[in-house]
């Protein structure tokens, strides 16, 4: 390394004391070993593309089905058991049979969750949201944790953490924000009349933590993810997920595949063996081309993968993603969710349920 930074033509014109030389390697030694970082994180990339590619064709071998909503009719209010017994709501008994499909297959897509309009507003706002996280990295790379999540690094797609304050990045500023983007979304999804608190109160209780709260933004041009889990497999659900598409997703935009059943243990244990490329080929496969407002909620440890969004044809990708954590799970997860490390263990549906009460009745920050 001495000799071939001697070579370099400011330490050969003699303008280096001994004390700059030694800076001089320092510095130097840093910058060679960022760049063996940097090739080595290149290939590790190449050989996870590789095996992306060819678990592709394993599981394409059969032409994968669309994931579909399956109909539910949520029928009138029952009367309870016994004498005097309350009458069951029927987005309650919704909930109930959604959880029954959600725990036999590990995925479950619902449409309509959240109206276009509000989704409009809210992937437009997720886009300068965007905007401001990279330039403020490109600035100072070191930022990059404090404005993404676990797919910081990846070429043409990120998981965005999202500020729950009125602005969002902005807020703190002295500016004014005529509109809450966020909070109009989450009083769609999870306020008391929300298209989704009833199954999550079914799954998780009002005491389930908020795991994840980010936005998944992939490019044109990202590439095909190997297919995993969320997590180190556990006995009992974990974590209950939410991708939620803020425009219509097709084929071309690297729609999510999922796996049909494969959040159990012995599915787990074939994927850990060297039967699992025989799994993958018999696999039920569904891809998540959805509407703009429809949602897929699925089981962390149901095996799944993102597809390519094609360079060519496809456009960026928006999803919101959040996700609830099982009560009955405790412990350490093997697996941090993205988002801000101010919310980490610190928010429950609950909670987030009477911010949006407040918000409802006035407060334009709660």
């Amino acid at each position: 390394v001495v000799a071939y930074l001697l070579r370099l033509p400011f330490l050969a014109s003699g303008f280096v004391t001994s004390g700059g030389l030694d800076l001089t390697l320092r510095r130097s030694s840093c910058v060679l070993q960022s760049s063996a970082q940097d090739l080595l994180y290149q290939d590790q990339q190449e050989a996870l593309l590789r095996q992306a590619v060819h678990e592709q064709e394993l599981l394409t071998r059969k032409k994968p089905k669309e994931l579909k909503a399956p109909k539910i009719k949520p029928g009138a209010a029952k009367a309870g058991s016994g004498f005097g017994g309350a009458k069951v709501d029927p987005k309650q008994r919704v909930a109930e049979q959604q959880a029954n499909i959600l725990n036999r297959d590990g995925v479950l897509r619902i449409n309509n969750v959240l109206s276009e309009e509000t989704a409009d507003k809210f992937r437009e706002y997720v886009l300068e949201q965007q905007a401001t996280a990279a330039a403020e990295t490109e600035r100072d790379p070191s930022l990059s944790q404090a404005y993404y999540g676990v797919e910081n690094e990846r070429k043409n797609r990120c998981d965005l953490q999202l500020s729950l304050l009125r602005g969002g990045y902005g807020a703190g500023e002295g500016k004014e924000f005529d509109s809450h983007p966020l909070a109009d979304a989450l009083q769609e999804l999870l306020g008391a009349d929300g298209s989704l608190r009833p199954i999550y109160e079914h799954l998780v209780t009002p005491t389930g933590e908020l795991y994840e709260l980010a936005t998944v933004i992939t490019d044109p041009g990202s590439m095909q993810q190997t297919v995993h889990a969320d997590l180190p497999f556990k006995p009992i659900a974990p974590i209950y997920v939410i991708f939620l598409a803020l425009q219509d997703v097709n084929e071309h935009m690297g729609p999510t595949s999922f796996l049909v059943g494969t959040h159990t243990p012995d599915s787990d244990a074939m994927f850990h063996s060297v039967e699992k490329e025989e799994q993958l080929m018999k696999a039920d496969c569904r891809l998540a081309t959805l509407k703009k407002g429809d949602c897929v909620l699925f089981d962390a440890r149901t095996l799944h993968a993102g597809n390519a969004n094609d360079l060519e044809k496809g456009e960026t990708r928006v999803l919101m993603n959040f996700s609830f954590r099982n009560p009955q799970v405790t412990g350490n997860l093997g697996y941090d969710g993205s988002i801000m490390p101010g919310y980490v263990e610190s928010i429950t549906l609950a909670d987030i349920g009477e911010a949006l009460v407040a918000y409802k009745a006035g407060d334009k920050d709660p």
